[in-house]
């Protein structure tokens, strides 16, 4: 199920002074199973532009189609873009609301019209697949961990079956462990499942670490579109853009500029490894 953007722009404001162009004529296209990366400053357009993936807002000008449709035609039933294509908002678990784990999960295909067994079935699957255990279904989902009110959420949207998840800082107020077991997460969904993931992230690290495929925005225009390595050559373009390399990246820098000459384009900490044993023995 690919998903191109054509031209999209897409302006706050237009018929005021205020007007302000979030989007300006981005256009891309992710192949289904794709990993993306979605990075870029406070304001440079990344979550406008997810609205506009997810059919929530309408382009100004510009069109989505997802699996060869225009989701934006008229004749088109945009409320069947919600089977497509699921999105997960920043802390999405301040979305939590039933008495126990098993109706939360429920309540997305029990919308979708589905009768009680295939929703039942979809929500036990969904809870499955993010790694909760059976004693955990019948819990208040408000007396879990952190990192289980993510999974939690995640499953809600799962249970829907869509074949697009787009995850909106997924791992924004988790410790680094927690972080680590939802990123493995959305790895194997899009592994194992074959699912399209669309990831916004701040952290440079996890962009690196787990993306196949990196789109940078600014004010609005997307500047670059390549894989992690070749991404992360451009230095000082995405240091005007308000961005920095990859911790790891950093460190590889200030390495060789002791004297050890090492190779400055690792961008995990296993490359980094990798080529310090090169050069030490």
């Amino acid at each position: 199920m690919p998903i191109i953007a054509d031209g999209l722009t897409y302006v706050y404001g237009s018929k005021t002074k205020a007007k302000t162009t979030a989007v300006d004529n981005v256009t891309f296209k992710i192949n289904d199973g794709q990993f993306i990366g979605l990075i870029g400053h406070t304001g440079s357009g990344k979550s406008t532009l997810l609205m506009l993936l997810s059919g929530l807002i309408k382009p100004t000008s510009g069109t989505v189609y997802i699996d060869g449709e225009d989701i934006f035609a008229k004749d088109f039933d945009l409320h069947s873009i919600h089977g497509k294509v699921g999105i997960v908002f920043q802390y999405p678990e301040n979305q939590l609301f039933e008495e126990t784990v098993f109706k939360d999960v429920c309540f997305g295909p029990k919308n979708m019209g589905l009768d009680k067994k295939e929703t039942e079935l979809c929500a036990y699957e969904a809870l499955k697949l993010v790694g909760l255990e059976d004693e955990v279904f019948y819990q208040s989902p408000f007396d879990l961990s952190g990192g289980q009110k993510r999974r939690v959420a995640i499953a809600g949207i799962l249970s829907m079956k869509p074949k697009i998840l787009v995850l909106d800082e997924p791992t924004a107020g988790l410790d680094p462990a927690g972080r680590k077991e939802i990123l493995d997460l959305v790895k194997n969904l899009c592994r194992e499942k074959g699912m399209t993931v669309i990831l916004v992230s701040h952290s440079m690290d996890d962009v690196a670490e787990y993306v196949d495929r990196i789109l940078v925005m600014n004010d609005g225009r997307l500047e670059i579109d390549a894989v992690p390595k070749e991404a992360f050559k451009h230095k000082e373009e995405l240091e005007g853009f308000g961005l920095a390399l990859p911790q790891v990246t950093q460190a590889m820098i200030k390495i060789k500029e002791i004297g050890i000459p090492v190779r400055t384009d690792a961008i995990t900490v296993e490359e980094a490894a990798n080529e310090i044993m090169r050069v030490l023995y």
